[in-house]
């Protein structure tokens, strides 16, 4: 059995889950209702916020607060600083501690999310798509897409590798892994 190997700075509070082989650094906290998949690494100083979901293999670099309402599916990168965001209309005045005054944010399968990037609550990013390095996202993302800016807007496509794509006649090849996509219509589709 492959343990989660946790620093003893960190903060778990229980119940919580935490899959084999993930590393949670200095300074983290992990909230009451967490899921954290296995083979998960989260740097220095990561919160986790109640009821997360984190899938297998996630990366979650220094500083980023993964705050209740926010899902992260397999294989998604979370650059340092990126900032996601759960409540629309936050007053200081008016708490909104129940579920239900909170947005969902949705991170799909294999994305990407820059440093300090800011994702605004509510939104869903695709899978395989990357968000630029300090983006303001508002916006859904779609799958493979690449957006910059703030507010972020599509600036291309990426590949499951990361490597951006020429689209040629609706088909595109990578020229670093060499997996095949079509676009048709603004979806990006992966080749079987």
């Amino acid at each position: 059995m492959n343990e989660a190997h946790i620093h003893p700075s960190a903060v778990i509070d229980q119940p919580c889950r935490i899959g084999e082989g993930t590393h949670i650094w200095h300074f983290c906290h992990i909230m009451p209702r967490a899921l954290i998949g296995p083979d998960c690494v989260l740097g220095q100083n990561v919160f986790v916020g109640e009821g997360v979901v984190i899938g297998k293999r996630v990366k979650i670099q220094n500083n980023v607060s993964v705050y209740s309402g926010v899902t992260l599916e397999d294989d998604v990168f979370v650059g340092p600083s990126a900032v996601f965001t759960n409540v629309a209309t936050p007053r200081a005045a008016l708490p909104r501690r129940d579920p239900e005054q909170r947005s969902s944010t949705l991170v799909r399968a294999g994305a990407t999310i820059g440093a300090n990037a800011t994702i605004v609550c509510g939104v869903t990013i695709g899978r395989y798509a990357f968000v630029g390095a300090g983006a303001v996202v508002c916006a859904d993302v779609d799958d493979f897409s690449l957006v910059l800016g703030a507010p972020a807007r599509p600036a291309g496509y990426r590949c499951p590798c990361g490597a951006g794509l020429a689209f040629e006649a609706n088909r595109a090849t990578c020229v670093e892994c060499g997996r095949q996509l079509t676009l048709e219509a603004g979806v990006v589709t992966l080749v079987a």
